[in-house]
């Protein structure tokens, strides 16, 4: 009886020790399985969130089309933007085929209205002038409005007031450009607009908005006026 006591303590003991060692063998596979799941979740969000982190810091810039207009010219055209001055303080401005041709940076700008004229078939500037039209003299505009060459592109933006010495044969010379919106043009009336010497009809370039004290954004002067278009380029 005591050999076979000790024969079953022995099973017992052993019967013990293999349980142990198949919950400790399970319970060790278990805890490595979880925590083998939880590193590839980590691992997985972590390479999500540099992944978002990477699209924000290198986000798709818009593409940049000349002059900074809206977007880019057919071929065999000439992309421009210009604005007119805003009250008295800040110069207008006209680019073209991204040459800034006038501006107040570029001090070349002044009270009354200021011309670039391109070459119609190269987009090559011609020449820049602006003419005082509230205490200067309107012929000197009229003998450089006749003195334009057939062909030649024409763009004209207003600072502080362009019209107080505008004349009816200024007016008419300009309105031969294409433009419609001068013969109302007033004193400080913001106003831009790209015609041509020698052109069959009426621009579709020209923006015009009105000196008006219910309406003005600066005290005296309305908002500054903006546009950008694509010149067609002068063929044969």
């Amino acid at each position: 009886m005591g050999g076979l006591r000790i024969l079953w303590c022995f099973f017992g003991a052993g019967a013990v020790k293999l349980v142990v060692a198949v919950s400790i063998f399970l319970l060790t596979f278990y805890v490595i399985s979880q925590v083998f799941e939880i590193k590839m979740d980590t691992n997985l969000g972590s390479l999500f969130a540099r992944s978002a982190l990477e699209i924000a810091a290198h986000p798709t810039k818009p593409p940049r089309y000349k002059c900074g207009i809206s977007k880019a010219c057919p071929e065999k055209h000439f992309a421009f933007k210009m604005a007119s001055g805003a009250a008295n303080v800040v110069g207008p401005k006209i680019c073209v085929e991204d040459n800034v041709l006038m501006s107040g940076v570029k001090n070349n700008v002044g009270r009354g209205i200021n011309i670039a004229l391109i070459n119609g078939k190269t987009g090559e500037a011609l020449d820049t002038k602006f003419f005082d039209m509230w205490g200067g003299d309107v012929a000197p505009f009229i003998d450089f409005l006749k003195s334009i060459q057939d062909g030649t592109v024409v763009l004209m933006g207003t600072y502080d007031d362009g019209a107080t010495k505008l004349n009816e044969e200024a007016r008419k010379l300009i309105a031969e450009l294409g433009s419609t919106s001068i013969t109302n043009l007033g004193f400080r009336d913001n106003w831009v607009f790209c015609g041509g010497k020698g052109i069959k009809t009426k621009s579709p370039f020209e923006q015009h908005i009105k000196n008006n004290k219910d309406t003005n954004k600066y005290e005296g002067w309305p908002e500054v006026v903006e546009m950008e278009g694509c010149i067609p380029q002068k063929q044969d």
